[in-house]
């Protein structure tokens, strides 16, 4: 949809420069966590959050992220993201 939650995230995350990827399986494990809380919808920002809210923050202060990716595990487990840096040089 036109305003999923993805794509903001994808916006909020490339007004730092920041590349920002979400594993199919990750976006599926969402959707399964918010039917298994019957949340719904509404429940999907609230799980994205929990996993995002840490990573938004270290984003302005460090400019060396590059890219961040989300895995199945970040949703399931509560793992972070998996930060890629620029290359020094």
């Amino acid at each position: 949809p036109k305003n999923a939650l993805t794509k903001q995230y994808h916006k909020l995350f490339g007004l730092d420069g920041v590349n920002l990827e979400f594993e199919d399986k990750a976006v599926q494990a969402v959707a399964g966590k918010a039917k298994e809380l019957k949340t719904g919808a509404r429940g999907l920002r609230s799980i994205l959050e929990e996993v995002m809210l840490d990573i938004m923050f270290d984003i302005p202060d460090d400019k060396t992220i590059e890219k961040v990716i989300v895995n199945e595990r970040c949703i399931k487990e509560k793992t972070p993201p998996t930060i890629i840096r620029k290359k020094a040089g």
